[in-house]
């Protein structure tokens, strides 16, 4: 039999102390290591990439906001294009919700305004004509008689700089970029700052700023295209839609306001309960004639709430829920009627007529030549300031 002396287990005993030490500290190191990780992962929610190059070699970059519930927002400095957008369904699997490209060569051969920036001016301005203290500016007919979106070169179509910041609010980037005097035909040289911040509880909080040298005009807006079932070749006809306005701007053959505020009640254009975009798109309506579909801009409710919930947009099957606010005047509701199916889809298949809708906060079209209208004008000494956010959900 072997005989143990007291020498050897004092060892032993030292021995099974040293161990459980040992193994205690490697699992604090774990822990501290997971933890480390996770700060890492919450202080960097924001990856910086390159896009794509345009023709001249100016390197377009890409920004990827994250947040903690796991969405992502892409945006590039193309046109501060948001280029992708997931969100979850009521059974929290994530999907693409906006219509865009995967390749910056597919937004240079053209695209109906995919998730851009829109300036100088969102919307139309009636026979690219403006006049400010007594002067007329020329703009370009881009959209038959009319000027539409800030022309033919728009903030959608420059490369804007662009810097990520981490924010207490959450991830965010903030694009800006110099206009100069009489470019696109509008006078003064405009300073804008665009800043998207990617909240936590998964909204997209827009702050739009610009100063001028000259009295100028200005109208900011988004152009983002929704489709909240993740299938963007699909139509959206089955989203309910609600807006919050007894009034719309009703328009002629070129889609420029008329400058009647006419009442929603009893017409397709009520959408103060939330309805589906399909159920009155085909109705035997002049107003839907003339936008082939809504195309128009509503009056919202509550201005002097300054920012307040404008719009939502519901899609039964995912049960994801967007809901618009703005301190904006108006709000162009458009259901894709000029989608053809001649682009193709990021999911597979093309983007056929009403795939996506837009909610775009914003002034009234044609302000510049409509007195009754809120006034667009910027002066120098003042900053243009305007906020929108798109907040998702389920339901």
């Amino acid at each position: 039999m072997m005989r143990i002396t007291k020498p050897s287990i004092f060892y032993g005993v030292l021995l099974l102390v040293f161990t459980i030490i040992s193994c205690k500290e490697n699992k604090k190191e774990s822990q501290s290591e997971m933890e480390t990780a996770k700060t890492e992962s919450t202080q960097n929610p924001i990856e910086e990439t390159i896009f794509g190059e345009m023709p001249d070699g100016t390197k377009v970059k890409k920004f990827t906001l994250k947040n903690e519930a796991g969405m992502e927002v892409d945006v590039i400095t193309y046109g501060g294009i948001i280029t992708r957008w997931t969100a979850p369904d009521s059974n929290g699997a994530y999907e693409d919700i906006v219509l865009g490209f995967d390749d910056l060569n597919q937004y240079l051969e053209g695209n109906p305004y995919f998730g851009a920036l829109i300036g100088r001016y969102g919307n139309r301005i009636a026979n690219g004509k403006f006049s400010l203290d007594g002067e007329t500016y020329t703009l370009a007919k881009n959209d038959g008689d009319n000027h539409l979106h800030g022309g033919e070169k728009g903030f959608d179509k420059v490369v804007w700089d662009g810097v990520a910041k981490t924010t207490e609010e959450g991830a965010a980037v903030e694009l800006t970029y110099t206009s100069e005097d009489g470019e696109e035909g509008y006078p003064g040289k405009l300073d804008v700052k665009v800043t998207y911040t990617l909240t936590d509880d998964n909204a997209l909080d827009i702050q739009y700023e610009a100063v001028t040298d000259k009295p100028t005009v200005v109208n900011l807006t988004q152009h983002s295209y929704f489709n909240l079932s993740g299938q963007l070749s699909e139509p959206v006809l089955d989203h309910k839609i609600y807006l919050n306005a007894d009034t719309y701007l009703p328009v002629d053959g070129g889609l420029i306001p008329t400058g009647e505020f006419r009442e929603v009640a009893g017409t397709p254009f009520n959408f103060k309960e939330p309805k589906p975009i399909g159920e009155e798109i085909e109705a035997e309506n002049e107003q839907l004639s003339l936008g082939g579909g809504y195309d128009h801009c509503w009056v919202l409710n509550n201005g002097e709430e300054d920012f307040r919930l404008a719009a939502s947009a519901h899609h039964g099957e995912t049960g994801r829920l967007l809901e618009v606010y703005t301190n904006e005047p108006g709000i162009q509701f458009y259901s894709g009627n000029f989608l053809d199916g001649t682009l193709p889809s990021k999911t597979g298949g093309t983007y056929v007529k009403r795939s996506g809708f837009c909610l775009e906060t914003q002034h009234y079209p044609d302000s510049p030549n409509q007195a009754d209208f809120p006034s667009v004008r910027l002066n120098p000494g003042e900053t243009y300031s305007s906020r929108t956010m798109y907040k998702l959900s389920t339901k």
